[in-house]
């Protein structure tokens, strides 16, 4: 094994590494600073990110691990974003937190490190910063809850949330009723139960090769996720001996089956910009083709809210992500490897579908194609996404006027007006939503439908947003258009009365307007007047410098990585 770098601060007997050890001894014996790796816990457990609160319980046992292990395990609490409460969205500190993530791995005396996450962007950034600074690295997931049920029916969070609200619009469902679901719908420690974006990411962990294999998706309580994280704290000691960093387990090749398992279990829209920021930390070329191109051929193989029935505690119990992967392992680039060293493919060796309805064989899936569709057109030029998986099919193929929201309080404002000049056939547009415009990108692009038509029985419309949605979001919401609103894209032209036409099997968005009579169109100067004009801080330096969603709405002196190295001493 190489020397550790956390010799650099511990090695010697001058002033600096007296101090470095002095400072850390505090009951720890002196033996832990000879030659033991210094293994941190990158640890986003936070009482206000509800969803990992439980992450402390998981750090004790990968500290276990690492103690067997022959390491010494350091808690690490870093930036955690609780997707949930955090105003205006939790995306606007997404790339802070990978960078803060960095920075303290760059800056202290450790080996290498454990990532604990779970809510929306926890996992991401944890990710990013690891990418960045190359250090070796592993993943535990916090995994979901456990499933609640309210009369008798189980209940998917967020995906609930959004039907159930909508049918107190629509009159269907009392007031009261919606609140008592409330205490009913979190049942237990752990992320969303639906396949969101914390279920999602936590998946796509594994599929990218950066957890132990079968470790994504065991739910929070269960007591096997305390054993994974244990056997996690043994494994990095191991990675560190081995020098295998997450440059050489997050490859090309490693993408490509990321890609294959977000089609193959429906998964969120979130992930194209998650996926595109740490290929961009790596310098792995990954362009929104990919996706559509890779995705083509996999088919959606799992029933789960918010495009199917199930929960993430069912597709556990059905067999997990290696099961719905082994159905189309021949899809998956054999030559990506895990943290294990081993090949990714053969980790799937012994999986099986243990329930068929959860978990559909290749010769019945849900539907031929799952993956995220790509769209361009004059409206999208540098492209859009839309997950028909969780579309309505009649709508995949769309022709309407325009109705056209300068802001997301222009939309409160006037969705509801009994006046509102709208049907079923409409186009709601919401712009001055992307990274820069609001900023942050938030999660409203799956507008909630006028009432006056719920009432009426509608349940879902073309939607169209520079925005994005929750991953346990449904409806035919065309998100992430780009180039944004704020930027000049042409959302940002559009007028109330357009026709737009939506073509998902022909991968277009576009309006019906000639192209000299749109770009000689001045942006909406409503839209104009409400995006975002921070004049300090982080909010500054976001609006500054991120880039579009179409490239992961990272920042631009962020992209890329600056290893491991520190050349200077503090004292």
């Amino acid at each position: 094994m190489a020397e550790l770098r956390s010799n650099q601060w511990y090695g010697g007997d001058d002033r600096n590494s007296y101090i470095h050890r002095a400072w850390m001894r505090r009951g720890t014996p002196g033996s832990s600073f000879m030659g033991k790796p210094q293994i941190a816990i990158a640890n986003t457990a936070s009482d206000l990110t509800p969803c990992n609160a439980h992450l402390n319980e998981v750090a004790d046992s990968v500290k276990q691990g690492v103690w067997a292990a022959g390491g010494v395990p350091l808690n690490l609490p870093v930036v955690s974003l609780g997707e949930t409460n955090v105003r205006p969205t939790a995306m606007l500190w997404r790339n802070m937190a990978a960078m803060a993530i960095e920075e303290m791995l760059r800056a202290n005396p450790i080996d290498g490190v454990v990532l604990l996450g779970g809510c929306d962007k926890t996992i991401p950034s944890l990710l990013m910063a690891a990418a960045s600074v190359d250090l070796p690295a592993v993943v535990v997931p916090g995994g979901p809850m456990l499933t609640g049920t309210f009369q008798g029916v189980p209940l998917g969070c967020g995906t609930d949330v959004w039907r159930l609200s909508e049918e107190v619009r629509a009159g269907t469902l009392t007031e009261a009723a919606f609140l008592e679901s409330e205490s009913s719908m979190i049942r237990s420690r752990g992320h969303c139960n639906t396949m969101g974006t914390a279920s999602t990411m936590g998946l796509l962990a594994e599929a990218l090769g950066t957890t132990i294999p079968g470790t994504a998706g065991t739910p929070a309580p269960d007591s096997r996720l305390l054993a994974r994280s244990h056997d996690t704290g043994r494994l990095i000691v191991e990675m560190i001996e081995a020098g295998r960093r997450p440059s050489e387990v997050i490859t090309r090749a490693s993408f490509h089956n990321a890609i294959v398992a977000l089609a193959a279990i429906g998964g969120s829209t979130n992930a194209v910009v998650h996926l595109l920021a740490i290929a961009g930390r790596l310098g792995v070329p990954l362009t929104l083709d990919d996706f559509d191109r890779i995705a083509a051929e996999v088919p959606f193989l799992v029933d789960l809210q918010p495009s199917g029935r199930f929960l993430m505690e069912d597709l556990f119990r059905a067999g997990g992500l290696a099961a719905v992967l082994k159905e189309v392992a021949d899809l998956l680039d054999p030559s990506a490897i895990t943290v294990t060293g081993e090949p990714f493919v053969d980790s799937l060796a012994g999986a099986q579908i243990w329930d068929k309805e959860v978990i559909r064989t290749r010769d019945a899936p849900l539907l031929p194609s799952g993956g995220i569709a790509r769209l361009r057109g004059n409206l999208a030029p540098d492209g859009a996404i839309i997950k028909p998986a969780a579309a309505s099919p009649h709508l995949l193929q769309h022709r309407g006027q325009a109705l056209v929201f300068d802001s997301i309080e222009d939309f409160h404002a006037r969705v509801d007006d009994p006046a509102l000049d709208v049907d079923e056939n409409t186009v709601l547009v919401l712009r001055g939503c992307g990274p820069r415009g609001y900023p942050g990108m938030p999660e409203v692009s799956n507008m909630p439908l006028p009432s006056k038509l719920l009432q009426k029985g509608v349940r879902d419309m073309v939607r169209i947003c520079d925005g994005r949605m929750s991953g346990t979001a449904y409806g035919t919401v065309v998100l992430h258009v780009a180039p944004e609103g704020a930027s000049g894209g042409p959302l940002a032209k559009l007028r109330t009365g357009d026709w737009i036409v939506l073509d998902v099997p022909a991968r277009r968005i576009d309006v019906e307007l000639p192209d000299d009579e749109l770009n000689a169109r001045e942006p909406a100067a409503a839209m104009v007047s409400a995006l975002a004009r921070p004049t300090r801080g982080w909010e500054k330096l976001y609006v500054d410098t991120v880039t579009g969603a179409d490239t992961g709405a990272d920042c631009t002196f962020l992209q890329g990585s600056s290893g491991d190295k520190v050349s200077r001493e503090s004292h």
